[in-house]
């Protein structure tokens, strides 16, 4: 059979459902481990930013609103979807010069399901009945911070953005996940999450250098909160520092170990998520 010519896949960017190219036209080369071309991946610009903010808050009422029961459904349907393409994730942390392949792609799986267990129960554990002096009653209920969005490190590629983005989805917030990763594996995951029930707009994808979005995200008024990890001392002041004009809530994790259960399968990141609304309640005579 005559040689042919190797038609390469450009990865797209995961916006309100959709795999839009970057407005810029702006792409990276995505190299394998032994240094052969995989194909392009799309670099966000502000402009995409912005763009999935709108798509985040326009999803987040569907997803807030579903019951805690149904979304637990959605995320462990996530976790059946990812399961279907455990080859093609394997081959593609494999390429990416992952040598624990097996190992982290079985923890993502993991990870899904543990989330998608939370979903449901997360409420019960952090809300409250206060004991108050008085003929009233007082209750805490925790809520979905809003909009999160989520700073990623490069590698390992999909551990670490599902050890973020889950519970964000659990909480019933939508998320905007910016990745420097250029490599198939983001724009994989995003195939996965339109196809595992998510309502379009609650989980967005973007690839992007960290240095050109993370001050827009920190100055951004339509961003509520941002879960963060494995930044460097300045990409962290960055977002602190522009997050303190708008008193915007900013969580930065250490981005390492990401196989170590007891760190990263925990209630602790739901709770930073959380917004904390407090009800006084007269009793009746």
């Amino acid at each position: 059979m005559p040689d042919r010519l190797n038609v390469q896949k450009t990865y797209k960017l995961y916006i309100h459902g959709t795999f839009p190219r970057s407005e810029s036209g702006r792409t990276a080369v995505i190299t394998s481990n032994d240094g052969s071309i995989l194909g392009h991946a799309c670099r966000a610009s502000r402009k995409d930013l912005r763009d999935a903010v709108l798509a985040a808050r326009a999803g987040l009422g569907k997803w807030k609103s579903a019951t805690a029961y149904n979304r637990a459904q959605v995320l462990y349907r996530l976790a059946e979807m990812l399961q279907t393409r455990r080859a093609e994730f394997i081959d593609l942390l494999t390429h990416a010069g992952e040598a624990d392949a097996h190992e982290q792609f079985a923890a993502s799986i993991d990870r899904a399901v543990y989330f998608a267990g939370w979903a449901d129960k997360w409420t019960h554990i952090l809300g409250t009945q206060n004991p108050v002096a008085g003929p009233y009653w007082n209750l805490s209920t925790p809520e979905p911070v809003g909009v999160v969005a989520i700073a990623c490190p490069a590698a390992p590629a999909l551990l670490p953005m599902l050890s973020l983005m889950l519970p964000v989805l659990a909480t019933g917030a939508a998320c905007v996940l910016i990745t420097p990763a250029f490599a198939p594996i983001p724009s994989t995951l995003g195939e996965v999450l339109a196809t595992c029930d998510l309502p379009p707009g609650t989980a967005n994808i973007l690839t992007a250098d960290l240095a050109d979005l993370l001050p827009v995200v920190a100055k951004h008024r339509d961003i509520d909160a941002v879960l963060a990890a494995g930044l460097t001392d300045e990409h962290a002041r960055t977002l602190q520092e522009g997050a303190a004009e708008n008193l915007k809530r900013v969580t930065i994790l250490p981005g390492s170990d990401w196989l170590d259960n007891t760190r990263w399968q925990t209630l602790a990141t739901i709770e930073a998520l959380a917004e904390i609304k407090t009800v006084w309640h007269p009793v009746g005579w």
